[in-house]
Parts: structure tokens; sequence; C-alpha cells
């Protein structure tokens, strides 16, 4: 089965939920891109995922342009507030879904101030990604 994770910047939503469905289920292909890519995995994501034991330090941000002569089961998309527009993906997708998060990324302050805003984030996306893996992935297998 194969999955692309959608959003802008491809350095912190769509990452942690490819990290978490990579680690629900290695068998499944998971990508994730962004319409503008970061130069690299944001940090503060990386570090929250590592709290829960999941790895996600060597993930490159790539474009959405990388996957279009793929086709896909599911393509995923995870941008959230109302002042972001979410990606568009043109290529062959069997399913299109959104599951919408706050960008931890527009958090500001000290580490102390945005770490619990990635974690509330980080957390969600556990739950919305485990809630489509067992009502869309395990239900076909």
């Amino acid at each position: 089965m194969n999955i692309l994770i959608i959003c802008t910047g491809n350095s912190c939503r769509s990452q942690m939920a490819h990290g978490f469905l990579k680690a629900m289920d290695s068998s499944l292909e998971v990508f994730s891109a962004g319409t503008e890519p970061a130069a690299r995995v944001n940090p503060h994501a990386v570090k929250v995922m590592n709290e829960l034991g999941l790895d996600i330090s060597a993930h490159m941000p790539h474009h959405v342009d990388e996957y279009l002569e793929k086709s896909w089961d599911y393509v995923i998309t995870v941008c959230g507030g109302a002042k972001e527009v979410c990606p568009a993906f043109t290529g062959k997708v069997t399913q299109r879904l959104h599951i919408g998060f706050d960008d931890p990324a527009d958090a500001m302050g000290t580490e102390e101030d945005v770490l619990p805003v990635y974690r509330r984030v980080r957390d969600e996306i556990r739950e919305g990604f485990t809630d489509f893996y067992h009502n869309h992935i395990r239900q076909v297998r």
C-alpha cells in the first residue's frame, strides 16, 4: 500500500505522521512531501518524536513533484489553520483524505514555550493516524 502525506514545508506534521505510520506497519510504503519543502526536518519535531522512541532524524523534506508519476492508494493532507492553504496533488490517487493539524512551527518563544505545542500536535497526529490506520488500512488487510 502506497501512502503519501503532504503539507506545505514537509518539516513537521507530515514527517511526524510518516514516522507514526511506519512504526505502526513497516510493510506500508509511506512517503511525505511538501509544496515548499524546508531545507531539513524541524529539530523540534525530531526531538518530540524521539521522546516516544521514534527517530525521524534521517528523514529529508521532499517536493511533491517528485511523486507525481507514482500511483497512490492514499494521499493525505495534514495542513490545518484557516490561514494555511492545503496543497493540491494532481497525481494518480485512489483515495484523498484530509486530516488537519495546527502547524507547530508557528509557535513562538523559547524551547520551553514551543515544545509543549509540538508535543500537543504530535499527540494529535498520533491519534489521527492511529484512527486512519485502524479504519482504512487494517480493515482492508
